[in-house]
């Protein structure tokens, strides 16, 4: 670790963007979790949740579009084949 202002700072900043994008990605993957467990009546009510999620988890630039799309394509094909 650097002993310069700038050095530490953006050690700091690392820290807390760290546990941020941690806490998103966290729960991103707890929705997505829901919706493989919900039962079919349930299922496109977590969908719907999930979906939210992983937009809002995409439009802080924690994940990319592409698997956003990714994630939400494959989680709408499993509701669709239940």
């Amino acid at each position: 670790m650097g002993a310069s202002g700038s050095e530490l700072k953006r050690v700091r900043q690392s820290r807390r963007n760290n546990l941020r994008n941690r806490h998103y990605k966290s729960m991103m993957k707890t929705s997505i979790k829901k919706v493989l467990e919900a039962d079919k009546k349930d299922a496109p009510t977590f969908l719907n949740q999930a979906i939210s999620t992983i937009d809002r988890v995409c439009g802080k630039g924690i994940i990319h579009k592409n698997r956003a799309s990714h994630q939400i394509s494959k989680l709408t094909k499993y509701i669709n084949s239940l």
